[in-house]
């Protein structure tokens, strides 16, 4: 498990002796920490570019903890949620959880549980940010392709022979060919295998290739 420099924890707690303590937990583990004391004070400070994961309070001033969650899937934020909370209940557990948080930890908490906790989370945000810088290019590179372009790489994604495309599209195998050819170099794939890959990594993806045929608890 390892964080990225650039990342953060975003702590936010009403209780200033719990939240100093959680700081310096995180701080002494190499951890970048921010620290807040209501909802309101982080939705100030941040912004869509940060990346990290939430430590997150129940009870808190004003916005709650499952209110300040309720309000970053409004704005489409996709932090991960770790709730850490001395307020706990099932219910409470359940709706947070089903709602996208990672955990739900009740206070006193073993430290190390929840270092390992805070760090999974960090490396899903990572991977989440890494997934979508790819998916980004990749739909660049798919908007470079024509009409006739993205029909014939439908037709090959699912698993229809140069005859075949030929034929339902009404063209020559030659241009069949021409197609396929300026299709990998746009998407930049170097074979037919990591054209399948790249394309299923697309929201814009056609059907995997076929051949021609006829509760959470608290912890």
């Amino acid at each position: 498990m390892s964080a990225s420099a650039t990342q953060a924890v975003f702590l936010v707690d009403a209780d200033e002796a719990a939240r100093d303590a959680l700081q310096l937990m995180l701080s002494l583990s190499g951890l970048q920490v921010r620290a807040f004391a209501s909802a309101e004070s982080f939705l100030e400070y941040y912004r869509p570019e940060h990346s990290g994961c939430l430590l997150l309070d129940i009870r808190l001033p004003g916005m709650s903890g499952l209110e300040l969650q309720e309000t970053l899937l409004a704005r489409h934020i996709r932090l991960p949620i770790l709730f850490v909370t001395a307020h706990g209940d099932i219910p409470t557990a359940v709706h947070a959880v089903k709602r996208g948080a990672l955990d739900f930890i009740e206070k006193p908490f073993d430290d190390y549980r929840l270092l390992c906790l805070v760090l999974d989370a960090l490396e899903l945000d990572a991977r989440t940010h890494r997934d979508s810088v790819a998916q980004a290019a990749l739909e660049m590179r798919l908007a470079k392709l024509t009409r006739r372009e993205r029909q014939v790489l439908d037709k090959m994604l699912a698993g229809k022979s140069n005859r075949s495309i030929s034929g339902e599209l009404f063209i020559s195998n030659r241009t069949v060919e021409f197609h396929r050819h300026r299709i990998m170099q746009k998407l930049q794939a170097g074979s037919l295998g990591e054209l399948f890959q790249i394309c299923l990594g697309s929201r814009e993806a056609a059907p995997a290739p076929h051949p021609d045929t006829s509760a959470p608890r608290l912890s």
